[in-house]
């Protein structure tokens, strides 16, 4: 009887695992989609918007200087997007293998963008540049020359 017995409860702890397994295995497969269904978007959770316009830039950053690229746009350009009206977002991008900076910068409508006056524009990049020296210790001119300058429509 004891032998009987512990063949039983090996062969309930073995369906028990296959049980197990198949379980782990049906969640597996199933729960990421479930979980895509349901989720909601990041931007969603934030407050949905219509990009209208994607400004695109593109700007020259050495790869010993990236950081110094960040940190300049984090204490002049960012915090000026931030207060314009139409700004909804912005995404820093660096390509190691051209060494070059994207930025995409998100606006509610090409109105807002082109709104902006001159003046106001180079009052920030004259601090951004200055922010740029002297994070990488160049004397003069901007570390982070501008390449390309257009814009992208969502669709």
């Amino acid at each position: 009887m004891a032998a009987w017995g512990r063949r039983r409860i090996a062969g309930l702890l073995e369906l028990a695992l296959e049980l197990a397994m198949g379980v782990a295995l049906l969640l597996a497969l199933v729960l990421p989609v479930w979980l895509l269904s349901v989720a909601e978007p990041a931007s969603a959770a934030a407050g949905a918007y219509d990009v209208v316009l994607v400004e695109h830039l593109r700007i020259k950053v050495p790869a010993d200087a990236v950081q110094d690229w960040i940190q300049a746009e984090r204490g002049s350009w960012e915090p000026w997007l931030e207060a314009q009206p139409g700004f909804l977002d912005r995404q820093l991008l660096w390509d190691p293998e051209r060494e070059e900076g994207t930025l995409l910068i998100h606006w509610r409508s090409r109105d807002d963008w082109q709104s902006i006056p001159d003046q106001e524009i180079a009052r920030v990049q004259e601090r951004f540049e200055q922010l740029a020296q002297d994070l990488t210790g160049s004397e003069q001119g901007n570390p982070f020359p501008l390449l390309f300058e257009g814009e992208l429509l969502p669709q």
